[in-house]
């Protein structure tokens, strides 16, 4: 996983006139500042410079820039402590995309990739764990389809290898199917080995991506 940095994050934030949730961001922010658990607050009026919230596409507020998150709506003290803390691990991270996902921003959860795309590895998370949301597997999956045949997702095939061992048949074929996305000829041993799988699933998607790769 990409180590990440340890500096305190900066926060901007916008507000609006009248926002009901906006001086409670505000003041949990303050305080947080105030114990160099942020590095720079920088506040906004949206009605002053309407100019800056189209620049960073705000449409409601509070709207938080907070390191790489940006987070709208409420926020408890608690919660920004938190973000604040996961700014600098790799739980934040997956965090983030979980609750991007969760609300099915998957257009959000994808330029947040493509900002940094070695944030694809953090998507596995939820291939990983056949227990999660259907929506949260769906949308992790249709993101790094997306890399079909490029970098980002081919930098992955050690993780996607070692996932189409898994104990569980969900994670092995939904590795197989994105070892085939991969396009990588490396790929293939692995993918043959799942053809004797225990698994219909498993065997069939592995066939299916072996072809795919075959076509690449």
């Amino acid at each position: 996983m990409t180590t990440q940095t340890t500096s305190p994050p900066d926060a901007l934030l916008f507000i609006t006139p009248g926002c009901v949730h906006c001086p409670a961001v505000l003041q949990g922010l303050s305080d947080l500042l105030k114990q160099t658990l942020i590095g720079k607050l920088t506040v906004i009026n949206v009605a002053a410079h309407p100019e800056e919230a189209e620049k960073y596409g705000v449409r409601a507020a509070p709207w938080l820039k907070l390191g790489p998150f940006t987070l709208t709506g409420a926020q408890t003290p608690a919660e920004l402590k938190h973000w604040v803390e996961w700014c600098s691990s790799e739980t934040g991270y997956a965090k983030y995309f979980e609750q991007l996902l969760e609300d099915g921003s998957i257009k959000a959860a994808g330029e947040f990739v493509s900002e940094a795309p070695e944030r694809l590895q953090y998507l596995l998370t939820f291939i990983a764990d056949p227990e999660k949301s259907l929506i949260i597997r769906a949308g992790a999956s249709a993101i790094l389809e997306s890399y079909q045949n490029k970098g980002p997702l081919q930098n992955l095939l050690t993780q996607l290898a070692k996932l189409s061992e898994n104990s569980d048949h969900r994670v092995r074929a939904d590795a197989c199917h994105l070892l085939g996305m991969s396009g990588m000829k490396e790929a293939k041993p692995y993918l043959q080995q799942c053809l004797n799988d225990s698994d219909a699933e498993v065997r069939e998607i592995a066939s299916e991506s072996l072809q795919l790769l075959a076509t690449s």
